[in-house]
């Protein structure tokens, strides 16, 4: 492997792997992990980790094998995806940027599944940027980024208390902000793409 092709795929993982760690915003959720376990013993909270990280991968993976597919099915080209996407994921980082340190979400079913697996941890933004990264780099590379970021969110949701009892309250809000700011940056950057595609289609084929 020559030199100038290993920089370019540590590159490529370096920026798959950063999209994918700024759209899970895992440690934003943990103060949410924590409101919605506190009831639970420490043998159940872990349990609960175990099952919402299972199922949330679960759900990833499902968009990994089949999420461009879908588009072809339903006649969406890749850049229509990355507007559509890109609208979706400035939407929900403009309401995270805006919302209070102390928002509420309610749980339904069992909550290792709802809301922590889907839509807390695999939630549109994930969903967006999992079908995005395959579409513009392939499957090996964007399966790596993703299996390593849900790696460490099982990690921080595992340790979460300890998290914050390292960061406290204003620090996991301050870093779930950051992390939205990105969030909107790589939305806006994915909405510019996006139109310049289109225009460049548009202007090789016509239509």
């Amino acid at each position: 492997m020559s030199t100038t092709l290993f920089f370019n795929m540590a590159q490529s993982f370096l920026l798959s792997f950063t999209a994918f760690f700024v759209a899970l915003d895992i440690i934003g959720g943990v103060p949410m992990y924590i409101s919605l376990t506190q009831h639970l013993n420490e043998v159940d909270r872990k349990r609960t980790v175990n099952t919402s990280m299972l199922v949330a991968f679960g759900v990833a993976l499902v968009f990994w094998i089949s999420g461009h597919f879908l588009l072809q099915y339903l006649g969406i080209t890749l850049f229509d995806f990355r507007i559509a996407g890109g609208l979706v994921l400035l939407l929900l980082a403009l309401a995270d940027v805006a919302s209070g340190p102390d928002r509420a979400q309610s749980s339904t079913g069992a909550t290792g599944i709802v809301p922590l697996a889907v839509p807390l941890i695999t939630g549109p933004a994930a969903i967006a940027t999992i079908i995005l990264q395959v579409g513009s780099r392939g499957y090996f590379i964007p399966l790596l980024a993703m299996t390593l970021n849900y790696v460490i969110a099982w990690f921080a949701l595992s340790q979460c208390r300890r998290i914050q009892s390292v960061l406290g309250k204003d620090g996991t809000v301050v870093l779930s902000k950051i992390a939205a700011l990105f969030l909107a940056a790589i939305a806006i950057s994915m909405i510019r793409s996006g139109i310049f595609a289109a225009i460049t289609d548009f202007n090789l084929n016509g239509n």
